[in-house]
């Protein structure tokens, strides 16, 4: 159990003889009929005492108030009022053991507010990976497979006959995916056309992400990443084009209305 403090001891043992005063000397006023407290100290309104007064003369000579209604409660609205003052002993208008400006309140402890706090995570944008990433992926997946199935079915594939290096084929082409770089090495030098244009398309994949930072996944929001990628994947198409079906014998340029076609699937 808490032990109470020596000076709050103090004030209470105070306080209970003041209190102890002040009903001894409200016992001869009232027997002459008159307030336990000053005016000037009282708490009830003036109006009031007087009909409380009233209402004691008229119940000490037998006679019944003229308004019960407005008197009867008024009377005891005021007794009580005057009970409940007279309980509290004061000491010029003011409780006694009350602090700054008559307040009674005291402040026993502070208690932490960390353990009854309810804390939520603020809401953010996000979808989880499954299935809302995953599901579109895999039926990307199965149209792709499917997609490159009926592609194999119409479009004939065979292995070609052993190479032989005393006979190298004219033109000798690479295979289709390569065409493009084989396409630059006849515009450029071979350091320019095999590493270092390589290189720096490699590079700006990866900074990519970095460069374009737009959030959003509609293409009329993002026209500069959508314009980016489509001049790259039309320069691209352009040059495996001419590799195909452009180039003939010697790797030289030709048309293919005229003088054939020298690319193979």
């Amino acid at each position: 159990m808490t032990e109470i403090p020596e000076h709050l001891l103090k004030r209470a043992q105070a306080a209970r003889e003041k209190s102890a005063d002040a009903a001894s000397a409200a016992e001869p006023a009232a027997a002459s009929g008159e307030s336990a407290a000053p005016a000037g100290d009282s708490r009830i309104p003036e109006a009031l005492l007087k009909r409380s007064q009233a209402a004691k003369a008229a119940t000490a000579g037998g006679a019944a108030p003229d308004d019960e209604g407005a008197r009867g409660g008024g009377v005891a609205v005021a007794e009580k009022v005057g009970a409940m003052v007279a309980a509290v002993p004061t000491s010029a208008g003011v409780p006694v053991g009350a602090g700054p400006g008559g307040h009674t309140q005291r402040l026993l402890t502070v208690v932490k507010s960390g353990s009854i706090q309810d804390v939520k995570a603020t809401p953010v944008d996000k979808v989880h990976t499954w299935p809302h990433l995953l599901a579109a992926e895999f039926v990307a997946a199965l149209a792709m497979t499917a997609f490159t199935f009926i592609f194999s079915v119409f479009v004939n594939a065979p292995l070609l006959q052993l190479a032989n290096t005393n006979a190298t084929p004219n033109p000798s082409k690479a295979p289709w995916y390569f065409l493009g770089l084989q396409e630059l090495l006849t515009m450029f030098h071979p350091m320019v056309a095999g590493v270092t244009l390589p290189g720096v398309g490699v590079i700006f994949l990866i900074l990519a992400p970095f460069v374009d930072r737009n959030p959003s996944n509609k293409p009329e929001d993002r026209k500069f990443a959508t314009s980016l990628m489509t001049v790259h994947l039309m320069f691209w198409a352009v040059l495996v084009m001419i590799g195909s079906f452009f180039r003939g014998p010697g790797f030289n340029f030709v048309l293919p209305w005229v003088d054939g076609l020298f690319f193979e699937l």
